[in-house]
């Protein structure tokens, strides 16, 4: 046992993504190992225990992603190669991930029926069964069904005439087998029962119905009680909820279609029937019912999960958000304000310094004042702004609707095709439109993933430009969540090189040479090598050379080689790399000077920060974009210069240093490929870089 293997020997360790071999960690089973890690924070005694539940609802949503979009994926590389048999290197890794998502699953119900509910069921939190429920609150769970339930219900027995329905992506759904004659003397023996998206997952029964706390029951276990009652005359024998996980990748022909809007919103029509890639059934479901199901959706066994429970765990947040408790929940917290020196407007303060933004311990405020200003100053000429991400109510986007009105130029970029965002995105859109805003999509073929705004104001008969730079989408929601840099600047080249792209994206010219943003897919992987390599020669001179990352995934094959090749040339790495990794850390001879970090918190990591000591420049990037092949090549990313020193160790001391010293949230990956959590040892202080930084930079008790 080696002494890295051995530091960690008491530390809980989780399974490898992959056998000890190869140079690359697979991608699945390394996004699978993420799950995994958040799972962890679920299994964790010490967080709060409505948190506990919503780690839990967190993973049930990723999978339904991995789902919706790896699997189905490699599933439709093998389905346009028509009736030929799976590739073994492809059955391979759907076996194991299959395999591996069998086991998150299993544990995430274990756990549930386990500690978390009957924590909460001590904490006067009662989430009932049919079982459970008393005289009482089984009358008013009659009533309800009768009442708010059944009129909209349309159960359909199966026939010629009456063939098995659509049914829709991640829907709820039951399947019924049932004896006896129907009212026509046929034998039909199944049916089918949707359950309308209309009606509350989570129901909360009136607080004098529950002596102890608050009481809760589920649709499903409400359908359950009283399924009988649907087929009057008949005998149900058997009976289970389901859920059928589609694929939910949209695909339009973009070089043939004369309008993406157009064709995007004709395309969402029928996302949600998609080929089917999984199938939930409760756990106590008769095989030859699983089996029907599977026959019907033309699902693989081997994607069939048996759960002991909601066949939709991600409906329990209904549950986190309906009770305050604030003891069940992380402590309160409010996002304080960076300081500006001097009184004045938002355009005043930027003609004297630049002003860095810390997302979520710091508010998001300043950028959605910033936009606000720039519609309300009368000596604002233009607005433009890339948008990928906004969510369906937007300040933000409202200010860029009035600014339009107020005839002000406006051009906004908005990629239509952010994954699950695509509606909101196009509706956004068609309202900028109607106001009088230039609205385009980016690049045909290229998604435009880039985090830019751009003010122009005329001042002094010259035109004056204003900038803000980030890691992050323009989301009010996200931004309290999710942690994220963002830079607001009048710095002349900074804003001159902005324009240049906005300038770009518009006309579709080549891009005059930019001195100091990276952009993809031109130029951002080419700089990215560069500077590691030139790391590296300073590495062979035998002078101090260093790299520090942080970023969502590391998958680019080309980035790994650099960094493999640095390694070996003595450069000193470090990588903080939130989900999935391919590069394998700590081989001898090959990546003996990288260690590979995971921080999973209350936060979700998301800036991405690039650090080359470049000698002592201190060279510091914030960027839009992971290493990963689509951002470096298929997408618009950018990533911006940090110029200003203090703006720049700010950087450094605040989104790198905490994270590298985490012994709370951060896992390391070893180079047998599996992730070992990393715990204060002897008499070492605990410290957790998320609450440091909200102590550091937030109101904690807001």
């Amino acid at each position: 046992m080696n002494k890295k293997t051995q530091r960690h020997a008491d530390h809980p360790t989780l399974p490898a993504p992959e056998e000890p071999t190869g140079i690359y960690l697979n991608r699945e089973l390394s996004q699978l190992a993420f799950n995994r890690r958040v799972l962890a924070q679920a299994e964790d005694p010490s967080i709060p225990l409505l948190e506990r539940l919503r780690y839990l609802c967190i993973v049930s949503s990723n999978l339904d992603e991995f789902f919706e979009v790896r699997i189905a994926s490699l599933l439709a590389h093998h389905r346009m190669g028509g009736t030929q048999p799976i590739p073994p290197a492809l059955a391979a890794v759907l076996d194991r991930t299959g395999i591996e998502c069998h086991s998150i699953i299993e544990r995430q119900y274990a756990l549930l029926h386990q500690e978390i509910l009957p924590q909460l069921s001590e904490q006067g939190i009662h989430l009932l069964r049919h079982d459970d429920r008393n005289e009482a609150q089984r009358a008013w769970v009659k009533e309800y069904f009768e009442r708010q339930v059944r009129p909209l219900l349309t159960p359909i027995g199966l026939d010629p005439a009456h063939p098995f329905p659509q049914v829709i992506n991640k829907s709820l759904n039951f399947i019924v087998e049932l004896t006896g004659k129907d009212a026509f003397g046929r034998g039909t023996g199944i049916a089918i029962l949707k359950a309308p998206r209309v009606l509350p997952r989570v129901i909360r029964l009136p607080d004098e119905l529950s002596k102890k706390g608050v009481a809760f029951c589920l649709l499903s276990s409400v359908i359950h009680a009283h399924i009988a009652d649907l087929f009057t005359g008949r005998d149900v024998v058997a009976y289970s909820q389901f859920r059928v996980t589609r694929n939910s990748d949209l695909w339009v022909d973009e070089e043939e279609v004369k309008n993406l809007r157009q064709a995007l919103r004709m395309e969402l029509q029928t996302r949600q029937f998609g080929f089917a890639v999984r199938l939930e059934v409760a756990r106590n479901c008769p095989p030859h019912l699983a089996q029907f199901l599977l026959d019907q959706f033309s699902i693989d066994k081997s994607r069939l999960y048996a759960v002991d429970g909601p066949v939709n765990m991600v409906r329990l947040l209904e549950l986190i958000n309906n009770v305050r408790q604030p003891a069940l929940h992380f402590p309160s917290f409010q996002a304080g304000l960076p300081m500006a020196s001097g009184d004045g407007d938002i355009f005043s303060m930027l003609t004297r310094r630049d002003i860095l933004l810390h997302h979520p311990f710091q508010s998001f405020q300043p950028v959605v004042d910033f936009i606000r200003a720039a519609a309300l100053d009368p000596n604002v000429v233009a607005i433009k702004q890339t948008i990928y991400r906004t969510g369906m109510n937007s300040d933000l986007m409202e200010s860029l609707i009035a600014a339009a009105q107020r005839g002000k130029e406006v051009t906004v970029i908005v990629e239509l095709m952010a994954r699950f965002d695509e509606e909101a995105n196009i509706n956004w859109a068609e309202k900028l439109e109607r106001t009088g805003a230039q609205v385009v999509y980016g690049v045909v073929g290229l998604k435009t993933h880039a985090k830019l705004a751009l003010v122009l104001r005329r001042e002094g008969g010259e035109l004056r430009r204003y900038a803000h730079l980030g890691t992050g989408n323009y989301h009010p929601t996200t931004t309290k969540h999710y942690t994220d840099f963002g830079l607001l600047t009048a710095h002349p080249a900074l804003t001159a090189e902005a324009n240049e792209i906005f300038i770009h994206l518009t006309s579709l010219t080549k891009p005059n040479k930019l001195h100091h943003l990276w952009l993809a897919p031109f130029a951002l992987q080419k700089e990215i090598i560069r500077a590691i390599k030139n790391e590296a020669e300073i590495a062979r001179q035998g002078k101090p050379a260093r790299i520090i990352a942080k970023m969502n995934a590391l998958l680019d094959e080309s980035v790994i080689r650099a960094l493999y090749a640095a390694s070996s040339d003595g450069v000193k790495i470090d990588l903080i790399v939130r989900g999935a990794c391919a590069l394998r850390p700590g081989v001898p001879g090959l990546s003996e000077n990288i260690r590979v970090r995971s921080i999973i918190g209350r936060f979700l990591e998301h800036s991405r920060i690039y650090y080359f000591r470049n000698g002592l420049a201190h060279d510091v990037y914030l960027a839009s974009a992971d290493w990963m092949n689509r951002n470096l090549f298929r997408r618009v990313e950018v990533a911006f210069p940090v110029l200003d020193k203090a703006l720049k160790k700010q950087v450094i001391t605040q989104g790198l240093n905490p994270y590298l010293k985490d012994n709370v949230n951060a896992w390391e990956l070893g180079a047998d490929g599996k992730y070992h959590r990393r715990r204060p040892r002897g008499k070492q202080q605990a410290f957790c870089a998320q609450q440091y930084l909200a102590q550091l930079l937030g109101t904690p008790g807001g």
